[in-house]
């Protein structure tokens, strides 16, 4: 049994990372759509027929359940992906309910794609849990190409996030939630702008346990290896520069997405 991981690019690999955390004798195939990344400025339409075309050959492969590690793809494209494929389909949603829960008198800021922050998906999250309209949200859509390109160089992004952040009182936020797989990359730095004790969640480790519960349900669940075969817009990756590079961010994530 094989579990597909779908992710506009690398930003999936942070959900992978804690999948193989968790459920380490599973095998996984991970499709990274690196000829459509990114996806947060796209359109809707746009973006759906990226996902159902990468989904299609997820398919094709056999898997028995599928992870939609992307926030983007999520919003604009898991009702179509769950009406069209029988395996189970996991979602990401930003941890904003968490995050809620977690503050006492104190706001919760959402950092996300600008196409999450628009659709319908994450307002009725919102007028679920923010009863207290204790949250605000902004679109950090660069730490995405900032990703995808490789530019982890620490005066590019702080300078880039003290000019995004520059009209907001930090010091009022209790919980920053990563609503971007793109995102824990960049938690030390986001980390650097915010008083200590600042709780910095992201939707990775309740997705995976999300997965692990539907696996769980099937009787399907410790039966791979932790074997992980990667995919870029339907090419196996087999050549060495493209998985050390995948390999460079996993770890990066192990450390707390320092660079």
């Amino acid at each position: 049994m094989r579990i597909g991981f779908f992710d506009s690019g690398i930003g999936g690999l942070s959900v992978l990372y804690e999948a193989l955390r968790q459920l380490p004798h599973e095998d996984y195939l991970y499709y990274a759509d690196d000829a459509n990344v990114p996806y947060g400025n796209k359109s809707r339409e746009d973006i759906r027929c990226c996902v159902i075309e990468a989904v299609d050959f997820l398919a094709g492969m056999d898997i028995a359940a599928l992870v939609v590690a992307c926030n983007t793809a999520t919003s604009a494209a898991i009702q179509d992906i769950r009406r069209k494929y029988r395996f189970p389909v996991i979602g990401m949603e930003p941890a904003v309910k968490p995050a809620v829960k977690s503050v006492d008198g104190k706001r919760v800021l959402v950092f996300a794609t600008p196409l999450t922050l628009r659709e319908s998906k994450f307002m009725v999250l919102l007028n679920q849990v923010d009863i207290h309209n204790t949250v605000d949200y902004l679109p950090l859509q660069e730490l995405v190409t900032f990703a995808e390109s490789c530019q982890f160089d620490r005066t590019v992004i702080l300078t880039y996030l003290k000019e995004r952040l520059k009209d907001y009182d930090l010091n009022r936020y209790g919980a920053v939630v990563l609503g971007c797989t793109h995102f824990p990359f960049f938690k030390n730095h986001i980390r650097e702008f915010f008083p200590k004790g600042t709780v910095i969640v992201d939707g990775n480790r309740g997705t995976i346990c999300n997965l692990k519960n539907t696996l769980t349900s099937m009787g399907r669940i410790h039966e791979g290896s932790g074997q992980v075969t990667y995919y870029r817009s339907g090419k196996r990756v087999v050549d060495d520069f493209t998985m050390e590079r995948y390999l460079q961010r996993m770890r990066q994530i192990e450390e707390g997405g320092m660079f």
